[in-house]
């Protein structure tokens, strides 16, 4: 009896499997929405991760498409943590915003998310963790401490451990309700010109508008962001 060959129906059958695989992935380097950046510094290209951060990523492209961010300047930098920008225009005027996007710092990292390393982008908010407009901010260091905590399972949590302090027999609500647990959203990173943020991360700062510290004495100015893929 004439045995068939197996290798074309193999062929076939990874074919068929690679291509359900394309479909059922989540967004990849190669899918992820990309915004470019030019400066008065130069350009540096973000990449932004809707299957980790939906709403905030939906969020940050509104205010890309809207043109925000053109005109706005990078008004709060420390070269030793982070660089911070898109909320003040060259007279140190704030832009309006919409309403604030919801905290997702826990469920994006849930969904293997990243961290606040060197390069990455997060959005700024207040001592509110539900209150991030449009301001954002870029790691030029490892900033852990900036990490969204998770929370054991449990209720009560039987040990938690924060601040080199240990906490047993916590009721859950309580720290899920914690700030200083929320941490801040990480949703997307630098891909090109990390060696423009480098230069926005050495420029010389001082008091400037209503900031007594940390503002560029030379502004540095985003002239556009635009999505571009």
């Amino acid at each position: 009896m004439m045995r068939r060959s197996l290798l074309p129906t193999l062929v076939r059958g990874l074919t068929l499997w690679a291509l359900c695989l394309s479909f059922s992935l989540p967004v990849t380097a190669q899918t992820a929405p990309r915004v470019k950046f030019v400066t008065n510094l130069g350009e540096f290209v973000v990449e932004v991760y809707p299957d980790k951060a939906p709403k905030t990523v939906d969020n940050f492209l509104q205010y890309v498409r809207d043109k925000h961010y053109d005109g706005t300047v990078f008004h709060r930098v420390i070269s030793n943590f982070m660089v911070q920008g898109g909320g003040y225009d060259t007279r140190y005027r704030e832009r309006p915003t919409r309403p604030p996007v919801t905290h997702e710092g826990r469920e994006a990292l849930a969904k293997g998310g990243a961290r606040n390393t060197i390069g990455t982008l997060a959005m700024a908010r207040t001592n509110d963790p539900n209150s991030a407009t449009a301001q954002f901010f870029i790691n030029v260091r490892d900033n852990n401490f900036l990490d969204p905590v998770t929370i054991p399972d449990g209720d009560p949590v039987a040990r938690f451990e924060y601040g080199g302090r240990t906490y047993e027999n916590v009721p859950r609500a309580n720290l899920l309700n914690a700030a200083q647990l929320f941490g801040y959203t990480v949703f997307g990173a630098v891909v090109s010109g990390m060696d423009v943020v480098e230069r926005i991360k050495a420029t010389p700062t001082g008091a400037g508008g209503p900031f007594p510290t940390d503002v560029p004495r030379t502004q540095v100015v985003i002239q556009s962001a635009t999505l571009v893929k």
